[in-house]
């Protein structure tokens, strides 16, 4: 259930309605935006009588939480998340983020060329994997954390922020030093208890959609997050698998606007997965910008031939600073800076 206090509702008052939530038998998920304060009642409230909490103090409104997903739904946050890091950074909100980087970290020449060209383009975060859950056993599976120390060190000489995926629990504490936002790939979006271990982690985590997963499963996995008490999340859509082969996947644009009607959960574009081809990536890029992406992740590479993962989609640093170019006039079009 939802509880929705009024503006002026004191301390004291909604601290009453919170032990009052508490002794119904509900977890209490408590968020408070610019005017008001929000009480997430989770668990198991159809037996609660809300008519109880109507008539405390300082109470605007209260109403069941219909959705299956409880504090991802845009009750939760009704102006919407804006996901802050240490360094004043931002994704949601007025401005569009741009995250960009090589599919994997390869060496050192390779990412500080990386994040010197991010940076130079306006770019806020450098992403790059440093473990690589690939299809083949035999294909580059990534340099581990000596990948990640030379990615944060890029990040650091050039004032970015630095984005890369986890695919196990054992990895996150070894992480933490070296990564500014943890990225769950499509194939763990249903690892619950990956996904678990991240809602007691206080890093913004970063959440691709599954290759064959619905908005409602995607919102539905950000919820193991959120019901561990970190509320920093942000989706994804990278694509999803159709019968169509013209594309490696399906960039589903549509999920945009539908994922900002349903939740107050920011969302992502990554048109370089959404697509497989490096000729496509900028106008599905500009289309997501366009329809209400809160970010652009795009893969680059300082000679994308010869990257060692993901060559085919990735672009080169010239295409890049180009596309970042084009993607500030689609956000001023649609009322937004970049």
């Amino acid at each position: 259930m939802i509880v929705a206090m009024q503006e002026r509702a004191t301390e004291d008052q909604i601290d009453a309605v919170i032990d009052a939530m508490v002794e119904s038998g509900v977890n209490v998920h408590r968020t408070t935006g610019a005017t008001q304060t929000i009480l997430a009642g989770v668990g198991p409230t159809a037996g609660v009588e809300l008519r109880r909490f109507e008539l405390l103090s300082g109470v605007l409104s209260v109403h069941r939480i219909t959705s299956p997903y409880k504090l991802a739904g845009r009750a939760f946050r009704p102006e919407g998340t804006v996901v802050e890091f240490a360094n004043g950074a931002k994704i949601g909100g007025e401005q569009v983020g741009i995250i960009a980087g090589p599919c994997a970290i390869e060496n050192r020449e390779q990412i500080f060329a990386t994040a010197a060209c991010v940076k130079a383009a306006g770019g806020g975060f450098l992403r790059g994997g440093a473990f690589k859950p690939r299809s083949s056993p035999y294909a580059f599976q990534g340099l581990g954390i000596p990948g990640l120390q030379l990615m944060h060190e890029a990040a650091e000489a050039n004032g970015l922020l630095t984005v890369s995926e986890v695919m196990e629990i054992s990895q996150i504490e070894a992480m933490l030093p070296y990564t500014d936002c943890f990225q769950v790939g499509a194939r763990n979006m249903q690892n619950f208890n990956l996904l678990r271990e991240l809602g007691q982690v206080r890093k913004p985590v970063l959440l691709k959609r599954g290759i064959a997963a619905t908005i409602e499963e995607l919102l539905l996995s950000s919820e193991y997050i959120m019901s561990g008490g970190n509320y920093d999340v942000i989706l994804c859509e990278r694509g999803i698998r159709t019968y169509e082969t013209s594309t490696r996947n399906t960039m589903d644009i549509a999920a945009i606007p539908v994922v900002k009607k349903l939740s107050h959960l920011p969302i992502v574009a990554d048109p370089s997965h959404g697509t497989g081809r490096r000729d496509m990536v900028p106008a599905m890029a500009k289309a997501a910008v366009a329809a209400g992406a809160d970010a652009i992740l795009v893969e680059i590479h300082p000679n994308a031939d010869k990257a060692a993962s993901d060559a085919a989609q990735t672009l080169y640093l010239d295409q890049f600073e180009k596309l970042v170019g084009e993607l500030r006039v689609i956000a001023a079009a649609v009322g937004r800076s970049l």
